[in-house]
């Protein structure tokens, strides 16, 4: 019922939205600065944006500086699967770099969420990413995906990719990689990565408790599922499916500050209304994204609450993956790097270094760990520090691990 009524509204208003889109593009041609018409159409312009879109946005990654210079990126699809596709973003150079797998989160947001992660790692590195689908438009016939799928998920895109790999994961990803990794460790699979890299994720949520791991533990499991879960209505192709809708992770997340947020609408509204290009379509940029919404498969959404946020199964020995227990003592050969933000708000400092103890196989010259000053979550993998300070230690322990035979 909650996503039929979202459904309705959404239904509803959209005329209205494009409507004002029309009118602002009318009323802008020979609207002189400062006039009645500069700031009807501004105002048309930002009650158009706000809405919520389903569908992931362009990376837009057409070309990267190696060594200085320019190089065609090129979008490649590697492996199609029915909750995500093995993206490959190929370069047109003959330099060989490692491949990267970088796992990105499904948690409300496209994986387009890590475009400028995406970007800085192609200087130095062949790139892969997870780009999750839309939940809603998985039809029924490809059953559930649950986290256990999320962790086979990753085997699969590693094996595809094939040895000498590295993995990267961010954020709510980095249980399920480091599950992944000792897996492959104990099958002693030749595809399993050479480094793991684990970013601001959610090792152990006992260590430090954040606002988010508190809401996690304030309710019962059940009172997620009865509260937060909804069917996909008609007419999208995964109508009847249950799915955490990502319009309730982005109300969610927008609640947590929402004056920012009329902060934010306003000064949109007056750097169109004054010319200030640049600085409205850096608003324009990161709403566009954040306002792209992705359903989480049920599953996924209610086993990462409760294995992740509530029993803490990895840090106390007992996640399993399809009915197999995960042993991080496994992993030898695999060098790790953890990287956390001394201002991380979601994950705190600690859950994530929490993983160099759970490997304790792993030679001390083959670990490493990264705290940034002065970053909050997001921080840690983009922004002026993630490209000055995080992402050259990150280059720095890949590279070493490659080189190690």
């Amino acid at each position: 019922m909650l996503y039929r009524a979202y459904q309705n509204q959404s239904d509803l208003m959209s005329p209205l939205r494009l409507a004002a889109q029309f009118m602002g593009q009318a009323m802008w041609v020979g609207a002189g600065p400062d006039s009645a018409s500069r700031k009807m159409a501004a105002a048309f312009e930002v009650f158009s944006r706000l809405r919520l879109t389903h569908t992931r946005p362009a990376y837009g990654i057409d070309e990267v500086l190696v060594d200085g210079e320019p190089v065609a990126v090129h979008e490649e699809v590697t492996l199609v699967a029915p909750f995500g596709t093995l993206l490959h973003f190929r370069k047109d150079t003959k330099a060989v770099h490692p491949p990267v797998l970088l796992a990105a989160p499904l948690s409300g947001h496209f994986a387009t969420l890590l475009r400028e992660t995406v970007r800085t790692l192609l200087r130095d590195h062949d790139v892969y990413l997870t780009d999750w689908h839309n939940a809603r438009d998985v039809p029924l016939r490809h059953g559930g995906f649950s986290l256990d799928d999320y962790t086979a998920q990753l085997i699969a895109f590693l094996e595809a990719i094939g040895p000498g790999a590295h993995l990267v994961a961010v954020c709510q990803p980095c249980v399920a990689a480091l599950a992944a990794t000792a897996l492959m460790a104990e099958d002693d699979n030749p595809a399993a990565p050479k480094s793991l890299t684990l970013m601001a994720g959610p090792v152990d949520c006992r260590v430090n408790p954040s606002g988010v791991n508190t809401l996690a533990t304030s309710k019962p499991i059940e009172w997620f599922r009865k509260n937060l879960i909804s069917h996909v209505p008609f007419p999208h192709a995964g109508m009847m499916r249950r799915v955490y809708p990502g319009f309730l992770q982005l109300t969610a997340f927008m609640s947590m500050n929402p004056e920012r947020h009329k902060e934010q609408f306003k000064k949109l509204y007056e750097h169109i209304v004054n010319g200030e290009t640049d600085k409205a379509d850096t608003i324009r940029n990161f709403y566009d994204e954040y306002l792209a919404v992705n359903d989480l498969p049920a599953e996924f959404y209610l086993e990462t609450v409760e294995r992740v946020f509530q029993t803490y199964d990895l840090p106390r020995g007992e996640l399993t993956v399809h009915g197999r227990k995960v042993n991080p003592a496994a992993i030898r050969k695999t060098a790790l790097m953890t990287v956390e933000g001394e201002r991380d708000d979601i994950c705190s400092v600690g859950q994530t270094v929490a993983a160099q103890d759970l490997c304790t196989s792993i030679r001390p010259y083959l670990k490493t760990h990264h705290l940034q000053a002065g970053v909050g979550h997001y921080g840690v993998f983009s922004g002026s520090k993630w490209n000055a300070q995080i992402y050259p230690r990150v280059r720095e322990a890949i590279h070493a691990a490659a080189e190690l035979a």
